[in-house]
């Protein structure tokens, strides 16, 4: 399994504003250019980051970006299925079934509860982990860089 870049960049972008003080928003474009990214494919990205109630879009001159709920009750999971949606990582194409010419349409895939188990781990850990606890992990290990990070956000934000 490979997840896409977007979910990626979502998170770094939530965790972006994070950082905002209360009132201000951070215009998407300075997001998409801090993180990278391409602004068109990252505009989708903050456009399902919104429709999950995750952040809030902020229109005009004076527009952008910021949560719409607690760093706190925003999970990392909850990021993830913003973007890549709840679709299983593994779904049985019925290869058993053909190569042993099994009659009973019912017959499982051997796989299928070995895989359900493994995505249930990686769920857990990504429920378990919130923007709040990725920030405090960041600003322990890295607190130059995200003072400069910091300084970057009060040049860019929009209040």
């Amino acid at each position: 399994m490979q997840m896409k870049t977007g979910v990626e960049q979502s998170v770094y972008a939530v965790l972006i504003l994070n950082m905002l003080p209360d009132k201000a928003v951070l215009p998407g474009e300075a997001i998409s250019q801090q993180l990278g990214a391409s602004p068109t494919y990252f505009q989708k990205l903050l456009r399902k980051l919104v429709s999950a109630d995750l952040i809030i879009s902020v229109s005009g001159v004076k527009g952008g970006f910021k949560l719409r709920k607690k760093p706190e009750q925003i999970r990392i999971y909850d990021i993830y299925l913003a973007i890549e949606g709840m679709q299983s990582i593994y779904s049985s194409s019925g290869v058993l079934h053909d190569m042993l010419e099994l009659d009973n349409e019912n017959c499982c895939c051997l796989l299928t509860d070995l895989m359900e188990e493994a995505e249930s781990s990686w769920k857990s850990v990504l429920k378990r982990e919130t923007i709040a606890s990725l920030y405090e992990e960041i600003n322990e290990n890295h607190q130059p860089k995200v003072q400069l990070l910091q300084k970057w956000i009060k040049e860019n934000m929009v209040l």
